[in-house]
């Protein structure tokens, strides 16, 4: 039983260490061939956006929107994806894989 606790704290610790980390770790996605690129840290906030100043077009503000909300759900998605993975190594360092029951 002190052997379980003391992995269980161990998990812990190395959870916060990971989710510690995650604020440095980033990932990028584009949308409109390149011209809008929105970077998101490993905690799923977006950290940066940049724009090209020809897809910048006053009267077509619609579009520009489009694109930055394309940009962003990926970026968000791919961090997302990120910060999964490394909890997943973690958890599998800790927990035993069951069948039927779902992975960390």
């Amino acid at each position: 039983m002190m052997k379980a606790l003391g992995q269980v704290q161990k998990m812990q610790e190395e959870v916060a260490k990971v989710q510690a980390e995650l604020g440095n770790l980033t990932a990028s996605a584009e949308a409109g061939g390149g011209m809008v690129k929105v970077t998101a840290n490993g905690k799923q906030e977006i950290t940066s956006i940049k724009l090209e100043k020809e897809v910048i077009n006053p009267d077509d503000a619609e579009m520009l929107e489009d694109l930055i909300v394309a940009a962003a759900n990926r970026a968000i998605a791919n961090a997302k994806q990120i910060a999964d993975e490394k909890m997943q190594e973690v958890a599998s360092q800790y927990m035993p894989n069951i069948p039927g029951l779902p992975q960390f």
